[in-house]
């Protein structure tokens, strides 16, 4: 199976410029942690709620600071085309839970998560995820 198979297709995005509480009030709407941060129709970044937590509140930055300045810009991703159990191997590798989807030429087309992994109707899917350690400490079995 492809990512492209189980991947959640529809992606928001928030731009560098714009405010942290935008983007933690975009979060909370579709009920996710994390954001793409986009730019001239490339993702330069992600905006987690951690990075909101820890490189703003706790820096005591205010609710109106850019996600550029918050943002995490590596850029972990997986390609569409990409079967799902190395993906999940990669996923667990780099211990993140949900990872953004590009296409071959780099254009952003969706985000997989470990839960969309484990909703997939597939066996492979379900053998990647045997050993990952998902919140709060759980095994998948």
């Amino acid at each position: 199976m492809n990512v492209n198979e189980c991947m959640t297709k529809d992606v928001k995005v928030c731009a560098p410029t714009s405010t942290i509480r935008d983007a933690a009030a975009t979060m909370k709407q579709i009920d996710s942690g994390i954001l793409p941060v986009a730019e001239n129709d490339r993702m330069i970044g992600m905006i987690t709620d951690r990075d909101i937590a820890i490189r703003a509140v706790a820096e005591n930055r205010g609710p109106d600071t850019p996600v550029r300045e918050a943002m995490t810009q590596e850029v972990l991703y997986c390609f569409d085309d990409q079967d799902v159990e190395e993906v999940a191997r990669q996923m667990s590798k780099l211990q993140v839970r949900r990872m953004p989807v590009v296409s071959r030429d780099k254009r952003l087309v969706g985000m997989i998560s470990l839960g969309d992994i484990a909703k997939a109707d597939d066996d492979e899917a379900g053998e990647a995820l045997k050993g990952v350690t998902q919140p709060g400490g759980r095994h998948v079995q």
